[in-house]
C-alpha cells in the first residue's frame, strides 16, 4: 500500500514539475538555470490554457529527440501562474500562451516563430545551434550525416573556395529548413570523386528508380542560384508534404492522400508513392506532387469533398486560380493519369465545399453559399455588404441583430446585406477571411475588387459607410448618412 502511495505522489509531482525530459523553470532560480545552457528552448504557459494542453506531448517529444541531439538542446516551461513563474513572464513580456522564446548564453535571443509539432520544433531548434553549415572533419562524418534527412554538403578543397563561400550564404538563408554540412577533408573527397561541388543528397526512404538519389549542383557561384537549386530539388518529383513544410508546395499542386508513415512503414508508403512518381515524371515542371498522411490532414481531405476510407490514396488537386478537384475515380496509376491531364487541360469541374441552397431566401439578410453566390454577390446589379461569419464565433452572434435591422433598413434601397457562414463553405479567393465576422463592401459595378469593411459595428456606423459609398445615393439617407426629410422622399 505505502509503494502505491509513493507512486501517487511521485505521479502527481510530475504533472506539476514536468517529469520527462522537459525542465521546469518555474522556480526563483530561473536566471541561474537560463545561463547553465547555450542555448535553450522555454515554453511560458498556464496549466488551464487549452493550446498548452494540446502542444504538450509534442513538446515533451520534442524534448527527448533533442536531449539526444548532437549537441543536446534542452527545452524548458515555466508556469506562468505559479507564484516565481508570474514574474518570470511578466519580465518577458508573456502575454498569451503558450508563448515559446529561444534564449542563448543566458540572455533572450529571439521568438520562436517555428511549428508546433514534435518533428517541427525538432527541425526548427536544430538550425538554431551552431553554425548553419556544420563542418565535416572525416569521411566518418560524412557518411553519418548522410543518414540525417534530406542533406546538401558542399565539398571544397580549401577554404579559400569562392563557392564555398556563397554555399555558406545560402546555408545562412535556408537553415531553418535545409541542413547542411561541407568538409575540406581528403579522404571524403577522394572517395565522392569531387571538389568544389555542392550534391544534395535524399535519405534511403526516399530511394526510387524514377530520380536520381543525389543531385549535383551545376550552376556559378552565387549564393541565389544555389538556393534555387536547393528549393528546386529539396522535396524531389513527389515529395513528403507534413504541416511542417506545407508551404513549400505551390500550385498547381495535386496531393495523394493515404496512411503515409516513414516512421513505421516506409514500403507501404512507398508502395503508393512510387505509382504517383510514375505518373508524375511526364509533369515535371508543370505540376507539383506531393504526398500527404490521410490523418493528419484529415480536415483537408474533407474540404476536398473525399472520403479516405481504405488504403488506396485519394487525390486532391489545387490550380493557380486556388480552385479545388478530387479525382472521383478509385485510384490506379489509369485513372490517376488521366485525371491529370484533365486537371491540365482544364476540364475538370471545380469542387464547391457549399451548404444547400437556402429554400427561401426573401429577409432582409440574403443567404449566400458556395452555389448561389455567383449570383447573389457577383452577378447582382445592387452594391453588397456581406459578412463571412463562423457559428461559433461570439462576436458574430452579437453582431447579428444589428446586421438584420441593417438589413430591414435596406430593404428598399440598391444595395443588398448578406451573410454567408465561411465554415461551411468555400470562400472565393478575392475575400480574404483570416478571423471572424469579416465583412466586405463590394460595388456593383467593380464587383472584382471588394473592399474589405473597416467601420464601426453599431447600426449608425453601417448606415454611415454605406451612404458614403453607395454607387447610388440611398433614398432614405443623404451622403453623410442622415435622414432624409419625408418630403425629400
Amino acid at each position: 500500500m505505502l509503494n502505491l502511495l509513493n507512486l501517487i505522489v511521485v505521479l502527481g509531482f510530475c504533472s506539476v514539475v514536468f517529469c520527462g525530459d522537459v525542465l521546469d523553470f518555474s522556480g526563483p532560480d530561473f536566471e541561474d538555470r537560463v545561463t547553465e545552457h547555450d542555448a535553450i528552448l522555454i515554453e511560458f504557459f498556464a496549466p488551464w490554457c487549452g493550446h498548452c494542453k494540446r502542444l504538450a506531448p509534442e513538446y515533451e517529444k520534442a524534448a527527448s529527440e533533442l536531449k539526444k541531439a548532437d549537441p543536446a538542446i534542452p527545452l524548458a516551461k515555466v508556469d506562468c501562474t505559479s507564484d516565481n513563474g508570474k514574474d518570470t513572464c511578466q519580465k518577458y513580456g508573456v502575454n498569451g500562451y503558450p508563448t515559446l522564446k529561444i534564449f542563448k548564453n543566458g540572455e533572450f535571443a529571439s521568438e520562436y516563430n517555428g511549428p508546433r509539432d514534435s518533428d517541427g520544433i525538432v527541425k526548427y531548434m536544430k538550425a538554431q545551434v551552431g553554425p548553419s553549415s556544420r563542418e565535416l572533419q572525416s569521411l566518418e562524418d560524412v557518411e553519418k550525416f548522410l543518414k540525417e534527412e534530406v542533406v546538401v554538403i558542399g565539398y571544397f578543397s580549401d577554404s579559400s573556395s569562392s563557392l564555398k563561400d556563397e554555399f555558406l550564404k545560402a546555408a545562412d538563408k535556408l537553415r531553418e529548413s535545409v541542413l547542411f554540412g561541407h568538409t575540406f577533408n581528403k579522404e571524403a573527397l577522394d572517395k565522392k570523386g569531387l571538389s568544389d561541388e555542392i550534391v544534395l543528397y535524399r535519405p534511403k526512404k526516399f530511394w526510387n528508380k524514377f530520380e536520381s538519389n543525389e543531385v549535383k549542383y551545376t550552376g556559378s557561384a552565387d549564393k541565389e542560384e544555389i538556393k534555387s537549386f536547393v528549393k528546386d530539388n529539396y522535396h524531389g518529383l513527389v515529395g513528403h508534404r507534413t504541416h511542417d513544410n506545407h508551404d513549400d508546395f505551390k500550385a498547381p499542386l495535386i496531393v495523394a492522400y493515404y496512411d503515409v508513415d516513414y516512421v513505421k512503414n516506409v514500403k507501404g508508403t512507398n508502395y503508393w508513392r512510387n505509382r504517383v512518381m510514375k505518373v508524375a515524371q511526364s509533369y515535371k515542371g508543370e505540376i507539383t506532387f506531393a504526398v500527404s498522411n490521410k490523418d493528419k490532414f484529415s480536415a483537408e481531405v474533407e474540404d476536398f469533398g473525399l472520403k479516405a476510407a481504405g488504403d488506396k490514396p485519394v487525390i486532391g488537386a489545387r490550380n493557380a486560380a486556388n480552385q479545388k478537384f478530387n479525382m472521383k475515380e478509385e485510384f490506379s496509376v489509369e485513372s490517376f493519369e488521366a485525371f491529370v491531364k484533365k486537371f491540365l487541360d482544364g476540364s475538370l469541374e471545380p469542387h464547391l465545399k457549399s451548404e444547400p441552397l437556402p429554400e427561401k431566401n426573401d429577409g432582409p439578410v440574403k443567404v449566400a453559399v458556395a452555389q448561389n453566390f455567383q449570383e447573389l454577390v457577383i452577378d447582382n446589379d445592387k452594391d453588397i455588404l456581406i459578412e463571412f461569419y463562423a457559428p461559433w464565433c461570439g462576436h458574430c452572434k452579437k453582431l447579428a441583430p444589428t446586421y438584420e435591422e441593417l438589413g430591414t433598413t435596406m430593404e428598399n434601397e440598391n444595395v443588398e446585406i448578406v451573410k454567408m457562414d465561411a465554415t461551411a463553405n468555400d470562400v472565393p479567393p478575392s475575400f480574404e477571411v483570416h478571423g471572424f465576422p469579416t465583412l466586405y463592401w463590394v460595388p456593383k459595378d467593380y464587383k472584382s475588387s471588394p473592399k474589405k469593411y473597416e467601420g464601426g459595428r453599431d447600426l449608425k456606423d453601417f448606415i454611415s459607410y454605406i451612404a458614403k459609398h453607395a454607387t447610388e445615393e440611398l433614398k432614405g439617407f443623404d451622403r453623410s448618412g442622415k435622414p432624409k426629410a419625408k418630403e425629400e422622399l
